[in-house]
């Protein structure tokens, strides 16, 4: 009887092998189509940064020549030596962690500020001021009008320049009203109406602790935008010691360059600095964003589905 049923058993798991459905040969070529794809697209992005890091601990002389691939040749800090002993480059790192610091706290609650009264469906006129919204990501008044108001507001030349003009992102603004619609129930609200809440406490109890991936998301995005803030701070700036990182890079870079009626070979060993620095710089400046993303990389998984069709 224990043999009968082992061999019945096993005639089961070979029928259920053998009936097991394979997938179409168009959906493996497809899968292969795909695979390759994002290989390509990995390496892509992979190798420049694979040839940025190796440039950068690299000899002046092997990165003007063009030695380096995806490894470092004559290995040396030089470029990171140079790059950190300049005090105007420390000023700039530390004015871009100001910036970033200081700018998404501004963004990050002006954005929930607008955003979650006009998720509310008791809102007086939240057609109107949702368009109103929409309206300024379409039409913009243009860099002239921009920087005169910036101009008129006596903000020329001071930090607020670079944290208050871009403050607010109007798809930031689109994501969290999706989010706090979606994700924040009414019945919620009225629970805590009746236990005698106030708007303000709802949303800074309740709200805000269950908008932990929205909150992270948008926090990064505005990061990011401030840390690479390269443009505003060309326009409204002229003092120095306010310049973010971005800008020292450029001019350290713009310095290192070769001028008319040097050296030949004064000239030669500038323009191999320069080569070498701008590599170091890029790292540089590449590293606080990349140590910011573990943080908020655990959110990602829920914060990507912001705004997505709830089953």
């Amino acid at each position: 009887m224990t043999g009968k049923k082992g061999m019945r058993a096993g005639g089961n798991r070979r029928g259920d092998h053998q009936t097991q459905i394979k997938d179409p040969l168009v959906d493996r070529f497809f899968m292969i189509g795909v695979y390759i794809l994002l290989t390509t697209f990995l390496l892509a992005v992979l190798l420049p940064l694979l040839y940025i890091v190796a440039s950068s601990f690299s000899s002046p002389l092997a990165v003007s020549s063009g030695q380096v691939t995806f490894w470092p040749v004559d290995f040396t800090l030089e470029g990171y030596e140079r790059a950190l002993g300049d005090s105007q480059i420390m000023t700039g790192f530390l004015n871009s962690l100001i910036y970033t610091t200081v700018g998404t706290l501004i963004s990050l609650t002006l954005t929930v500020a607008i955003a979650y009264p006009l998720s509310r469906k008791d809102l007086w006129g939240r057609g109107g001021l949702s368009l109103g919204v929409i309206f300024t990501m379409l039409f913009a008044g243009g860099i002239i009008p921009t920087y005169i108001v910036v101009q008129q507001l006596g903000l020329l030349d001071t930090r607020w320049a670079l944290l208050l003009p871009q403050a607010v992102g109007v798809w930031q603004v689109i994501i969290a009203v999706v989010f706090f619609r979606s994700s924040i129930p009414d019945e919620l609200y009225e629970a805590a109406q009746l236990d005698g809440a106030s708007d303000l406490r709802f949303l800074w109890t309740i709200v805000l602790p269950l908008s932990k991936p929205l909150l992270a998301v948008i926090a990064l995005m505005y990061a990011i935008f401030q840390w690479n803030s390269y443009f505003d701070a060309l326009m409204y700036l002229r003092d120095p010691s306010l310049y973010p990182l971005q800008i020292v890079l450029r001019n350290v870079l713009i310095l290192n360059q070769a001028t008319p009626g040097m050296d030949a070979a004064a000239q030669i060993e500038r323009q191999q600095l320069a080569d070498l620095l701008k590599y170091s710089l890029i790292v540089i400046s590449t590293v606080p964003v990349m140590l910011i993303y573990p943080f908020v990389a655990r959110y990602f998984n829920k914060g990507i589905m912001l705004g997505s069709v709830k089953g």
